[in-house]
């Protein structure tokens, strides 16, 4: 670690304007910095409700790896010299002496920090498994061997650190919590000193992130106006009908149930659709902390990375953001990111800036943040969530910031180096790629292949891989695009390289109908109200996006092992995820689709319902098609009248079969909408049944999934039959009773 460098030196160095401050001795918050807490929220991080701990600082003593006694008594003289005087009073670190930052979590946030800290001569000593992939990328004795969760593992990091930080929230803040209180003891050749390594950001930041509902009743309750989506917390036990029905009463429905903790990528999330949903909800979550969410659309996701600085005494130096990017997420998973963000106005993305620094103000502890954020329709900006470590939506700043990456700053922040008061980009845009698992372990390989072999003047493509054996749906690497164009022009010169990403997502959606990522510990899927499925839910609301993100960290214990895709499927998806999506351009279409919904529910195919008018709402409506696939969504059927416009676009928006149906409007008898259904160009195939026949287009649906789906094809095939004996019989019964007869016994029915 560090050692102490004489106070002659430090004069030397000041003089020299080479005097730089290290590590407090032990991190106190100011009570300078005050701010009301809720009540929960003040019980949950057990701190007072003016700022931060209320104890008297307590004296660290120093950890001393390399330091004479003349040194020390030389570094701890008393001095009137006015020199002397303006020098920190705390100890002093010396780069050169491999300052120990140990860091809990080794994926591949943690090797990117590695690479970040290897030419700074800062040493990281890791906290996870064997050959995590941040081992891999940094050699050190300082390394620990175990869950960054075990109480007695964090404290043996402890011991050989001089800070502490993360790259993953899910940890044990109580251990943490005890060292910044009690430190760890340390045996050293003058025998046992008590150790505390300052811990940034603070385990106060951790424990109010780990829970969402606090996380942002303590964003709303900040006194900074930031915008949060409405939420009440669920309670537990026989009350939690009774609380989601007061949720039902005061958000209506749909709204977004949620776990309050341990849930990422859309797990622990419910979409109830209405109260015959509550049973199934609690059923489902109901064993987990819950919040209920008002229901909120989004035009378009933002992220903004904040560096976070603070003096020794805990008082709030500075927060600097990033540029705002656009991520795409699907699948539940970042996929793209664009920096700038598409089609949105300089205003927007200053404001999101501006509101990412705000937010970011309100915690404890230095460090990296990402704030994501949502643009709602109006051009407001809405607070999702916050990651107080780097993020994916911040892997483009190692090239596009290269003076100070997302790495570098966390570096420099847990240190208390120096940032820069702005953080300009080196080029005008840049877009990161995810490299993701596809179908089989080698499915990347052509997407690495021509990040290796591409080369332009206008256009410059860098390539990381994580150390991570394949898995479908990991993240297993990505790729920055970088150039000096506009972010529309730098997407047309990528076209190949998004293309690519693309296919192998499809590649790895078409292999089988069910999820081929691993389980993952935390809460339990997400599970939607009988009616309207998950998949859709994310394409068309903020509420059940998750952002964080333990994914890596789980699927690192998960077998390496990556199963080969079944070519059919014998019975339907077990996960009741939607096959086919019901849409329409208005409510009134709806008494129309009731026929062929009652076939889905008859054949027992999934469904999703859903509004989307091509003239009311086309953004939206745009939105919803293009993500379908990656929902899961097998095929599209979309009723509507008049002008009609809505199965043709959709199908313009969607490489999946989409079935119109003509509704008879109130002018020429649906023949206007019939006729503007089949008119569609050549290269936008749109399938067309009979005005109001919803049947026909339900059962079409069906024979489209069964020749996938052998279930589906088999039940079809039964249906045939049925209806032909159907008919047999009335023919029979004709001929016995003639004519006369059988109208009797219609007019009886």
């Amino acid at each position: 670690m560090g050692h102490l460098v004489s106070r002659e030196k430090l004069l030397k160095r000041k003089k020299k304007g080479k005097l730089r401050k290290a590590p407090p001795k032990n991190h106190q918050h100011s009570q300078s910095s005050q701010q009301v807490l809720p009540k929960d929220l003040e019980e949950s991080l057990e701190a007072p409700v003016e700022g931060g701990p209320s104890e008297e600082p307590q004296q660290q003593q120093p950890f001393v790896e390399e330091s004479s006694e003349e040194e020390q008594e030389e570094y701890l003289e008393e001095s009137s010299s006015e020199e002397e005087e303006n020098l920190p009073s705390y100890t002093i670190m010396s780069i050169e002496g491999n300052t120990v930052i140990g860091l809990l979590g080794g994926g591949q946030l943690g090797r990117m920090l590695c690479e970040a800290a290897n030419p700074l001569g800062i040493d990281i000593a890791i906290l996870d498994e064997e050959n995590a992939p941040a081992k891999q990328a940094h050699n050190t004795n300082r390394h620990v061997t175990g869950s960054f969760k075990n109480a007695e593992r964090i404290k043996e990091l402890a011991a050989v650190s001089d800070y502490l930080s993360v790259e993953i929230e899910h940890v044990d803040t109580e251990v943490l919590e005890e060292i910044e209180k009690n430190g760890v003891e340390v045996e050293t050749e003058e025998g046992t000193v008590v150790h505390k390594p300052p811990i940034h950001p603070s385990w106060r930041t951790i424990r109010l992130i780990q829970d969402k509902y606090l996380q942002k009743e303590h964003f709303s309750s900040s006194g900074k106006g930031i915008p949060i989506a409405e939420q009440i917390a669920i309670e537990s036990g026989d009350a939690a009908l009774g609380s989601l029905k007061e949720a039902g009463e005061k958000f209506g429905f749909p709204f977004m149930l949620k776990a309050r903790k341990g849930s990422y990528d859309g797990r622990g999330n419910f979409k109830v659709n209405g109260e015959e949903d509550f049973e199934e909800a609690i059923k489902a979550l109901g064993t987990l902390p819950l919040y209920a969410e008002k229901w909120a659309p989004f035009i378009k996701e933002l992220s903004v990375m904040v560096i976070r600085t603070e003096k020794d005494d805990g008082t709030l130096r500075n927060c600097v953001a990033y540029p705002a990017v656009e991520t795409i997420h699907e699948d539940s998973i970042c996929t793209k990111v664009f920096m700038p963000p598409r089609d949105v106005s300089d205003d927007i993305a200053e404001k999101a800036r501006k509101l990412a620094t705000e937010v970011i103000s309100t915690v404890w502890g230095r460090g990296v943040f990402a704030v994501e954020m949502f643009v709602l329709e109006d051009g407001s900006l809405m607070v999702n969530e916050v990651a107080p470590r780097p993020h994916n939506s911040g892997h483009h700043t190692i090239e596009a910031v290269p003076y100070m990456s997302q790495f570098k700053a966390q570096l420099h922040a847990v240190l208390d180096l120096p940032v820069p008061e702005k953080l300009i980009p080196r080029v005008k845009s840049a877009i990161m790629l995810n490299i993701l698992g596809g179908a089989k372990p080698d499915s990347h390989h052509e997407l690495s292949s021509l990040a290796r072999g591409t080369f332009g003047d206008d256009m410059d493509v860098y390539l990381h891989l994580y150390g991570k054996a394949s898995k479908p749906g990991r993240k297993i690497g990505h790729i920055t695009i970088t150039g000096s164009c506009s972010i529309k022009e730098l997407e047309a010169k990528a076209e190949t390289f998004i293309d690519t990403v693309d296919k192998i997502r499809q590649d790895r959606l078409q292999a089988t109908n069910e999820t081929l990522r691993p389980t993952q510990e935390p809460a339990s899927p997400t599970v939607n109200g009988s009616k309207t499925p998950e998949p859709l839910a994310k394409a068309t609301y903020a509420n059940t996006l998750k952002t964080t993100k333990a994914e890596d960290k789980v699927e690192d214990k998960v077998e390496n092992k990556v199963e080969e895709p079944a070519e059919l499927e014998a019975a339907p998806p077990a996960d009741d995820k939607p096959l086919v999506l019901v849409t329409m351009g208005s409510d009134s279409d709806l008494p129309v689709l009731k026929a062929g919904l009652d076939i889905l529910r008859e054949f027992k195919v999934p469904y999703a319902l859903d509004i989307t008018s091509a003239h009311r709402t086309p953004k939206y409506m745009m939105r919803v098609a293009d993500e379908a696939a990656g929902k899961g969504i097998k095929v599209i059927i979309a009723a509507a009248g008049g002008a009609a416009h809505l199965p043709g676009m959709i199908s313009s928006e969607t490489p999946l079969p989409v079935i119109g149906v003509p509704v008879k409007a109130t002018h020429l008898d649906g023949i206007d909408s019939l006729l503007s259904i089949v008119q569609m160009p050549r290269g936008v195939p749109t399938a067309t049944v009979g005005i109001n026949n919803s049947t026909n287009a339900a059962l079409l649906a069906v024979r489209i999934l069964g020749a996938y789906v052998p279930h589906y094809q088999e039940a079809m095939k039964k249906y045939q039959i049925e209806m032909e004996e159907a008919v047999i019989v009335k023919g029979t019964k004709l001929r016995e009773v003639g004519d006369i007869g059988y109208l009797e016994g219609m007019k009886k029915k």
